[in-house]
C-alpha cells in the first residue's frame, strides 16, 4: 500500500510495539504529528515543557522497562535540545530511537532556516544516525534504528528525516518483529572453563556488579551465581537493584563514595568478578592501585570494554545473563567462610553513618525507603543527593534506580521520572533533586500536571551546589567560587504555579508528615527540604588516591 513519508514513521512505530513517544513539535516535523493525531487511540503522545526533558522522558521511560524509548523533535533548535538526553543515554547504554525532521532534501546544506546537521553533530554520542533522503527506504530505516537500540550493548540511534520526505510516497509492506536475541555467539568453552577455573581456585573473591547485570535482565543468574561462588558482592552506581541491596552478602557500593567495606574488601581480594561494568574513574580512584592483589574476571557484552580501563587475567564475551546461565552449570559450590567473615567484620565496623541531628539528605533517603517499604522507582538529579540516594535506599530489584551515571547530568531527574511513572502508572515514582539540579530543568512540573502523574518532586534543598562545594571545602581551600545560591526562589509557590501542591519541610516531622501526605495524592507534589550548606557524601576517595584510601569526617578529624 502506498503511504506517505508520516504514515511509515507512525506504521513503523506500531510495529515496534510502540505506544508512548514524548516530544515537542514544530514546523519540519508537522506532517507526522498530524498523523500521530490520528493514531492517537493506539500512540501517547507527551508534550514535554522542552525538548529535553522529551529526551530525558524516553531515557527514564526505557531504563524502567527494557524497552525502547522514543522521542520526536522538530529541526534546529529542537533537535539540538535532544543532544544532552542522547549523550545521556549513550553514556549508560540505554535503547532510544530520537526521531527529528529537517529541512527539505533541496534546502539542505544552504543555511536554510532551522536547518542543522543533527546527524553529524550526533555522530559522537549515538550508536548509529541516519538522515533518510528517499521515503522508499523509510521504513527499512526506522526498523534498522529500532535492531541497533536494542542489539548487544544499548545506545541511542537517531533517525533524521527532511520535511518533503514525510509528504512523498512509498510502498509500505507490514513486517513481523523478531524477538530480541540475546547475544551468546562470541562466548566459548574455553572463556567458560578459564572462567571457572580462576573462580574455583580463589581463596578471596569479590564480585563487582554493574549495569550490563541490569539490561541483561541477569537477577536470577546473578543471585545462583552469588550463592554458588559465596563471594562478598558491591555494585557500581548503574548496577543497583541487579543483586539484593538486603543480602547478607551486599557490601554497598564500589568506589569514590562508596563503602569502606566494599573499597577495602575489593582491595584486598584476590579475585575480582566483574558483571557488566567498565570500570569508570569514579569506581577505580588510581587505576594503578586498584585491585593490585587480585586477579581481575570480567564478563562484558561489549569487547570494548575488555582491557579498556583494566587489565583482566581472563574474560567472557557476551549477553551476562547468558554467560552466567552456562557458567553457574560449570562451577561447583564454593566456601569462603574466612574470607567472608571477614568481610562482615568491615561491615560491622564501618557502617554508613550521619548525623542524628535535624533534617538531612541521608535522613530524607531514609524515610523515603521507610515509607515506601523500599518498592518505589527512585529518580534522582545528580549530586550529593544523588549519592545518598545510592548509599541510604536499598535497591532489591534491578530497573528501580534510574540515575545518570556517565554524563552525570543536572536537570536529567525529572524527565526521566514522567518517563518511569508513564511506564508504571501503578507505581510510585519519587524524583530527588538538588537545588541545583532541580531549577535546570523544572518547567517539567508542568507536563507531570498535565498527565495527572503522582509522582513526587524532593528537592533536597542546601542553597548551594553541593558536590562541587564539597570539592571546595576539602580541596579548593573553601573558596566558594559561583556555587552558592543566595536568591529568593520558592520552590512550593512554583510547583503550585504550575498547578502542582507544593509543601516545605524544615525538621524530620514536617518531612515525615509532608512525604506521608504525598503518597496519598494522585497528582504530583513537590517537597521542598531544607538541610544544612554544609553536609557532606562520606566515605570519600579523593582524585587520585587508591580506594583503599577511602576516609570520612571521622578520619579528618
Amino acid at each position: 500500500m502506498q503511504l506517505t513519508g508520516a504514515q511509515i514513521v507512525i506504521e513503523c512505530l506500531k510495529e515496534q510495539g510502540v505506544h508512548t513517544v514524548f516530544g515537542y513539535p514544530g514546523g519540519a516535523i508537522l506532517n507526522v504529528y498530524d498523523e500521530l493525531y490520528k493514531h492517537s487511540h493506539e500512540i501517547t503522545h507527551v508534550l514535554t515543557s522542552h525538548e529535553q526533558g522529551a529526551s530525558h522522558a524516553a531515557d527514564g521511560y526505557a531504563r524502567a522497562t527494557g524497552e525502547v524509548g522514543v522521542c520526536f523533535a522538530t529541526s534546529g533548535p529542537g533537535a539540538t535540545n535532544l543532544v544532552t538526553g542522547i549523550a545521556t543515554a549513550y553514556m549508560d547504554s540505554v535503547p532510544m530511537v530520537a526521531i527529528t525532521c529537517n529541512v527539505g532534501v533541496s534546502l539542505l546544506g544552504k543555511d536554510s532556516f532551522q536547518e542543522i546537521d543533527i546527524a553529524g553533530i550526533t555522530t559522537p554520542i549515538t550508536k548509529h544516525n541516519f538522515i533518510v533522503k528517499d521515503v522508499g527506504k523509510l521504513a527499512e530505516t526506522i526498523r534498522r534504528a529500532f535492531c541497533i537500540a536494542q542489539k548487544g550493548r544499548p545506545g541511542p540511534v537517531l533517525v533524521d528525516i527532511p520535511k518533503d520526505v514525510t509528504v512523498n510516497k512509498a510502498e509500505f509492506c507490514p513486517v513481523t518483529v523478531e524477538r530480541k536475541v540475546r547475544r551468546s555467539e562470541d562466548i566459548t568453552e574455553e572463556a567458560l572453563d578459564q572462567a571457572a577455573e580462576l573462580i574455583q581456585k580463589s581463596k578471596k573473591p569479590y564480585i563487582f556488579v554493574g549495569g550490563g547485570a541490569v539490561i541483561s535482565e541477569a537477577s536470577g543468574e546473578l543471585m545462583e551465581f552469588v550463592e554458588k561462588v559465596q563471594a562478598p558482592v558491591t555494585d557500581s552506581l548503574m548496577g543497583k537493584g541487579a543483586f539484593d541491596g538486603n543480602h547478607k552478602l551486599y557490601t554497598g557500593m564500589l568506589g569514590m563514595h562508596g563503602t569502606k567495606t566494599s573499597n577495602y574488601g575489593v582491595s584486598e581480594c584476590d579475585l575480582l568478578i566483574a558483571v557488566g561494568v567498565r570500570f569508570s574513574d569514579r569506581v577505580i580512584g588510581n587505576a594503578k592501585k586498584f585491585a593490585r592483589n587480585a586477579k581481575i574476571l570480567q564478563f562484558d557484552i561489549d569487547p570494548a570494554e575488555i582491557n579498556k580501563n583494566i587489565l583482566t587475567d581472563a574474560h567472557i564475551i557476551g549477553d551476562i545473563k547468558e554467560i552466567l546461565i552456562q557458567l553457574n552449570q560449570k562451577i561447583t559450590q564454593q566456601e569462603h567462610k574466612e574470607w567472608l567473615d571477614k568481610i562482615l567484620e568491615y561491615k560491622e565496623k564501618y557502617p554508613l553513618r550521619y548525623s542524628d541531628a535535624g533534617l538531612s539528605g541521608p535522613y530524607i533517603i531514609e524515610e523515603i525507603y521507610r515509607q515506601t517499604k523500599g518498592d518505589a522507582v527512585i529518580v534522582t538529579e545528580v549530586g550529593q543527593h544523588q549519592m545518598w540516594a545510592a548509599q541510604f535506599y536499598r535497591y532489591s530489584r534491578p530497573r528501580t534506580l534510574i540515575t545518570s551515571g556517565g554524563l552525570g547530568t543536572m536537570g536529567y531527574g525529572l524527565g526521566a521520572a514522567i518517563g518511569a511513572q508513564m511506564a508504571n502508572r501503578k507505581k510510585q515514582v519519587v524524583n530527588i533533586a538538588g537545588d541545583g539540579c532541580f531549577r535546570m530543568n523544572m518547567n517539567e512540573i508542568a507536563t507531570a500536571v498535565r498527565q495527572k502523574l503522582p509522582l513526587i518532586q524532593v528537592v533536597v534543598n542546601n542553597h548551594v551546589l553541593g558536590m562541587v562545594r564539597q570539592w571546595q571545602t576539602l580541596f579548593y581551600e573553601q573558596h566558594y567560587s559561583a556555587t552558592v545560591l543566595n536568591d529568593s526562589v520558592d520552590f512550593v509557590k512554583l510547583a503550585e504555579a504550575m498547578g502542582a501542591k507544593g509543601i516545605k519541610a524544615a525538621t524530620r516531622e514536617e518531612f515525615q508528615q509532608a512525604f506521608a501526605e504525598a503518597l496519598e495524592s494522585e497528582s504530583p507534589v513537590l517537597i521542598d527540604c531544607i538541610v544544612d550548606s554544609d553536609d557532606k557524601v562520606w566515605p570519600m576517595v579523593a582524585p587520585g588516591r587508591a580506594i583503599s584510601e577511602a576516609f570520612d569526617e571521622s578520619d579528618i578529624k
